[in-house]
């Protein structure tokens, strides 16, 4: 019986807050679709010299609005492959393939004509698989890296409306990825990756 109260507090909850962002005009749902740019800080603890190339990839989120000014966005892109090198053997030593997922809480402020700046903070979860890395240093021979890791993300952007549905979008992430590298099963050091995610796109609201 507890349950199905709290289950329909909780709807009676988001029925409230989607209300709410409708009534400002607009409808609490917003769609982006991005080409985002992975600047990695590449980070190495291992005495590798080891770093992950910087890409450009496509990117889609959703965003709910709750209220006119308060939103949560969930990121999604597809798993992406990319190369490690080291700069102490001056070569590059294999790939692996990373997923990250990023929730973020967000405030929009919406009393700037034209403009609808916003801040987020959230989390991040990467799922690292594929990995195929290779060392001729030492023993060191193959590398293995952690398969899951979850930190923090920050974000700040701007939605310029072009009409009522459609916006144009900027967007700067701060991603906390990190990755402890093996050999042989021992920890050898960690890879903090820490992309800034910096993107443009376009969003629709509806």
């Amino acid at each position: 019986m507890k349950k199905h109260i709290v289950l329909a507090a909780c709807l009676a909850a988001g029925t409230v807050t989607g209300a709410m962002a409708q009534a400002s005009g607009e409808g609490p749902w917003l769609v982006r679709a991005r080409a985002v740019h992975l600047d990695m800080a590449n980070k190495d603890g291992t005495g590798l010299g080891l770093s992950a190339n910087n890409k450009t990839i496509g990117e889609l989120d959703v965003t709910y609005f709750f209220t006119p000014n308060f939103a949560a966005e969930l990121m999604l892109t597809m798993p992406q492959k990319q190369t490690v090198h080291s700069a102490v053997q001056d070569a590059d030593l294999g790939t692996f393939k990373h997923q990250p997922t990023t929730l973020m809480a967000q405030y929009h402020f919406t009393d700037l004509p034209g403009y609808k700046p916003y801040v987020g903070a959230g989390i991040t979860y990467t799922h690292i698989k594929s990995v195929n890395l290779s060392s001729a240093v030492t023993e060191l021979n193959p590398l293995a890296l952690d398969k899951h890791d979850s930190g923090g993300a920050l974000q700040v952007g701007v939605d310029i409306p072009l009409d009522k549905n459609w916006s144009i979008n900027f967007d700067i992430k701060k991603l906390f990825i990190r990755t402890r590298v093996y050999s042989d099963g021992t920890n050898v050091g960690t890879l903090k990756l820490d992309p800034l995610v910096a993107g443009v796109g376009v969003g629709y609201r509806f």
